[in-house]
């Protein structure tokens, strides 16, 4: 008991050093835990851009090409799906649902998405969750825009404001500026590449289309748009489209008779391979930034064991004093990785805490900005392994020190001058 109260009373001593070491040891494990929840939770939020899709349908291209375009928005298609051709896949008895997908325009740098009003009904995300609004409601006039929440709060927006699309991805494309749309719907956020789209009908974007050729508005002429609400309008092609099937036991073999389609080269991906495919691709930049959060918590390991060396010659008589009063030499090697454990342990309690505090607190701001969903659930198995890990760095941090006070004999410590 004694040597115990002598060891806290040097700790207290040293109180300013002590501070400074757990204070590095809690940095490091907000670093390493950090990291490790904005890895997992950009997976989950990547995963859960679209839920309970079976199929992505598109042209004949790579599985990441096709996902990347038609759920993530990010690209352009090498080719278009006819029309014919998805009904005729999407009138097959395993269907149970389809979303077609066409992109092309844009409206000052965000997506516009041609669509059906089977988006709103079948589009799910983050363990299917359905599409809700925070305003209004789906398109039903031939010129009525529904946005995403990124769209009506960057830009301002609300139902009944009119909109121009452009032509093409790029801002300064032409413009379709003789037939404006109508906001009549905002969606509530997602956290989701939704959030950054405008979605319109399928036949609108036929019909503002209609007077264009080639890129470029065909001169002198021009459609009314109560004419273009007369037209019937049927879509000519498509850029993807989303399918959920019937059973889940038919994905592989419908997969395989869409690849190997006879009418048009097309290509069918399940999204959680191509995203698996992505993560794979990517996994290098995570293990590059995991391994420097490791290096900074080595670096704080060997920081404890450097503060516990350098004050080891200044507490050369209160070794001896402990020595005096019959503590062996093994008991005082223990009590100084008994420091080292315990500054470690406060270190990680500490650390563990903040990081919960700022996730808790940056969560609503990253989601906003980035849409990613970190989640605040207790520690994982993997995050237990992780703590684990520090907490054998911090008590072996504490043998090299150990083992130097092992050595000292009684009468080195009362030759030392005060």
């Amino acid at each position: 008991m004694i040597v115990v109260r002598l060891a806290l009373q040097s700790l207290r001593n040293r109180w300013i050093t002590v501070l400074l070491t757990i204070l590095a040891i809690s940095v490091s494990v907000m670093l390493l835990l950090g990291v490790e929840k904005v890895r997992s939770g950009a997976r989950d939020s990547f995963a859960g851009t679209v839920s309970g899709a079976d199929l992505v349908v598109g042209a004949r291209s790579g599985a990441m090409q096709l996902l990347l375009y038609s759920v993530f928005r990010i690209g352009n298609a090498t080719n278009n799906v006819t029309w014919r051709s998805y009904e005729d896949i999407v009138s097959r008895p395993g269907v149970a649902w389809s979303i077609p997908l066409s992109l092309g325009d844009s409206h000052r740098g965000f997506r516009v998405i041609g669509t059906t009003l089977d988006y709103f009904e079948h589009f799910r995300y983050r363990d299917g969750q359905a599409l809700k609004f925070a305003a209004g409601a789906p398109f039903d006039d031939l010129f009525d825009a529904v946005l995403g929440s990124d769209v009506a709060s960057q830009l301002g927006y609300a139902t009944g404001d009119k909109i121009v699309i452009a032509h093409g991805v790029g801002s300064l494309g032409p413009q379709h500026d003789d037939l404006p749309f109508r906001v009549c719907g905002i969606l509530a956020r997602t956290g989701t590449p939704v959030d950054k789209s405008l979605h319109v009908s399928l036949k609108a974007i036929e019909a503002i289309h209609v007077d264009w050729r080639s890129g470029s508005r065909i001169p002198g002429q021009h459609t009314p748009a109560d004419r273009l609400r007369q037209m019937s309008l049927p879509p000519k092609a498509i850029t993807a489209a989303v399918i959920g099937l019937k059973s889940r036991l038919q994905v592989i073999g419908f997969q395989r008779s869409i690849n190997e389609y006879r009418a048009e080269p097309l290509s069918a991906v399940l999204p959680g391979v191509a995203l698996q495919e992505m993560w794979t691709l990517v996994g290098t930049a995570e293990t590059a930034l995991l391994g420097v959060s490791a290096m900074v918590v080595v670096t704080s390991m060997l920081g404890l064991s450097a503060m516990i060396l350098s004050t080891l010659n200044e507490r050369r008589r209160e070794i001896a004093i402990l020595r005096s009063l019959g503590a062996r030499p093994l008991a005082v090697a223990s009590l100084l990785v008994g420091e080292a454990t315990l500054l470690t342990v406060t270190g990680i309690a500490i650390g563990t805490a903040a990081l919960y505090a700022v996730l808790f607190i940056a969560r609503p701001f990253v989601d906003k900005q980035f849409g990613i969903d970190i989640g605040v659930q207790p520690p994982s198995a993997n995050d237990a392994l992780l703590l684990s890990a520090i907490l054998i760095g911090g008590v072996l941090a504490g043998f090299l020190p150990a083992y130097r006070a092992y050595r000292m004999s009684i009468a080195s410590g009362m030759m030392v001058r005060t």
